[in-house]
């Protein structure tokens, strides 16, 4: 999610996933029908389906709706999605960017821009936030699977930028352009991630206090739980919280 930058990770999803499972599912299936229909319906030779495939296995997406996700690609040929980016300034002024996929544009800002107004921030114009964040490669992996010292010497060896371990997860960072190349290198030890693909990361992070921390965070759950919103980002340094509140 360095750190949990990307606040809606599919880590964070596959805790509520209880009580939100539907939800996930449907945005999950929204991710592999626009990458299969982008390209190959093999995820073996579409890495950004196979990314896909990937977190919906994490999340327990049952394997017949992964098969529905990708023939759906072909069934509804007619059916169009935009990838869209949305920046703006939540509350305590964190910078939020907001990807979304959609066939209705103006339903999805209006959402997005009544959700900020809701709590106090600004949606605002195109480059307002994303000069904030870095787009990189980010490859999360359990720590149960790999220990520290393994991990740091596979990443630096497969060429990874940084890796981060903490108290639950590995975090191996690349550059976008080296990612797949990195990624491919990995796969060859541990198959199963957390999750993997191209995010968005914070150059500098937030540190609020507790409070306001959770009223931020109520904002971002706020923002996930729209439909037309895949992921959300945050330079709001959630470490600590995190860490007590899954401790706790």
């Amino acid at each position: 999610m360095a750190g949990h930058s990307h606040w809606a990770g599919i880590k964070h999803r596959k805790g509520r996933a209880d009580k939100q499972r539907s939800k996930i599912f449907s945005k999950l299936s929204k991710e592999i029908t626009v990458a299969a229909k982008l390209g190959s319906k093999d995820p073996d030779m579409n890495p950004r389906l196979r990314a896909a495939v990937q977190a919906a296995r994490t999340a327990n997406m049952p394997k017949e709706n992964i098969v529905r996700a990708i023939n759906k690609s072909e069934v509804n040929k007619n059916l169009n999605y935009d990838s869209l980016l949305y920046e703006g300034f939540g509350p305590e002024k964190i910078a939020i960017l907001i990807e979304a996929l959609t066939d209705n544009k103006n339903r999805t800002v209006s959402n997005i821009r009544t959700i900020f107004q809701k709590f106090g921030g600004n949606l605002g114009e195109s480059g307002v936030a994303s000069h904030q964040f870095r787009k990189m490669g980010v490859i999360r992996i359990d720590k149960k699977r790999i220990s520290d010292n393994e991990m740091l010497e596979l990443a630096i060896n497969c060429g990874a930028e940084d890796c981060i371990s903490s108290f639950s997860h590995h975090e191996i960072i690349t550059s976008k352009d080296n990612f797949y190349k990195v990624k491919t290198e990995i796969e060859k030890k541990i198959v199963e991630f957390i999750s993997s693909g191209i995010e968005w990361l914070p150059i500098n992070k937030i540190l609020l206090d507790e409070e306001k921390t959770k009223f931020v965070i109520n904002f971002l759950e706020t923002l996930e739980n729209d439909d037309d919103v895949q992921y959300v980002y945050a330079n709001l340094d959630i470490n600590n919280f995190s860490e007590k509140t899954s401790t706790a």
